[in-house]
């Protein structure tokens, strides 16, 4: 076999090793991305120039990472040098094109995709605990799945599923981050961390106009928007812009919270959602049973709401430890109590699609 067959044999295993590198922020293989702008081949030493969104992207030691291993596994490769440089305004343009990424402007979700609102008449009731692990449990049923984190004074998501990387901008749509396999948006990538939101309605308006305009939400079946407690401008935002929205009431077992959260939902129901249903969240602590916040809220709240109560949620510390690093309980634990109940709700959501 002469030198030239060597070295393109070669080269086609280098190609095949780097199918197996994913960018971490748009959850595709570099090969398919474009990325690949050089591979030379010195012996056993491989030479790669990958080209991304910005120069100074944060994630460059995942890539070197996954360069190493896989490249690294090759037989016959020595050692692996990785290089990077920034993608030209063409080279977006066809990255922008291989994403799937409309030239147009407006509401970037599908028709077909289904809005769940998921409110409550107060905070403390573990709503964007529980969006966050529906969202997890639908994925696991196998839809493809987005969380909207529009709690503008509480954005918590991102820190419930675990992501710090920052969206990706590609031309002037903006790429969300990925949390075990859920496409994320929230204000908290665009704002210094703890700094308060000091935001009127028309703000606000426009914040969550872009987060379902500018972004590239992709072909999601679902998209979990963690609504902020109450009945304030965000909501009549969301009513307005997406008219066909469903709303799932949180509340706690105490009569007060259910009082709150009937006032949540009639609102929802009065801007033009389908209330789907209500959670009462906290119903009792695992292993003793105790109804530490009272009982019957839930069940008393869908009575006068005319939906059904989708589930109760226990008391539940290893839901608050899954949260606490990062991880849906879902996931992390999934044979726990709150996890077999969430993965019920998530049924019961699913099943109820219109």
């Amino acid at each position: 076999m002469d030198t030239l067959s060597v070295v393109a044999l070669s080269r086609a295993q280098i190609e095949m090793a780097l199918r197996n590198v994913i960018d971490p922020e748009l959850g595709k293989p570099v090969t398919m991305l474009g990325m690949v702008r050089r591979i030379e081949i010195d012996g056993g030493t491989v030479r790669i120039t990958l080209a991304l969104t910005i120069a100074g992207c944060p994630l460059k030691d995942s890539f070197q990472e996954q360069v190493a291993r896989h490249v690294g596994a090759v037989p016959g490769v020595e050692s692996v040098e990785l290089s990077f440089e920034e993608m030209t305004a063409e080279q977006k343009q066809k990255l922008r094109k291989s994403l799937g990424i409309p030239e147009k402007r407006g509401i970037s979700l599908q028709e077909r995709t289904r809005v769940l609102a998921v409110t409550s008449g107060k905070g403390g009731v573990g709503k964007s605990s529980l969006s966050v692990n529906l969202a997890a449990a639908l994925s696991a049923l196998g839809e493809q799945v987005g969380v909207l984190d529009a709690d503008i004074y509480g954005h918590s998501v991102p820190q419930l599923l675990g992501v710090t990387q920052r969206p990706v901008a590609v031309g002037e749509m903006i790429v969300p981050p990925l949390g075990h396999g859920l496409k994320l948006m929230s204000i908290g990538f665009f704002i210094d961390e703890n700094k308060p939101v000091i935001w009127r309605g028309p703000m606000l308006h426009r914040a969550l106009e872009q987060f379902l305009s500018d972004v590239h939400w992709g072909d999601i079946d679902t998209l979990v928007v963690d609504m902020p407690p109450g009945t304030g401008d965000v909501a009549l935002s969301l009513s307005q812009l997406l008219p066909h929205a469903e709303a799932i009431v949180v509340t706690t077992p105490q009569p007060l919270a259910q009082e709150v959260a009937a006032r949540a939902a009639l609102m929802a129901n009065e801007t033009g959602m389908r209330l789907l249903g209500v959670v009462e969240n906290m119903s009792y602590l695992v292993g003793s049973g105790q109804e530490v916040f009272g009982s019957g809220g839930g069940e008393r709240l869908a009575e006068e709401l005319g939906v059904p109560l989708l589930g109760r949620i226990p008391l539940d510390p290893v839901l608050r430890e899954c949260g606490e690093r990062g991880e849906p309980v879902t996931l992390g634990a999934p044979e726990s109590e709150a996890a077999i109940a969430i993965g019920s709700i998530a049924k019961a959501v699913a099943g109820s699609r219109a």
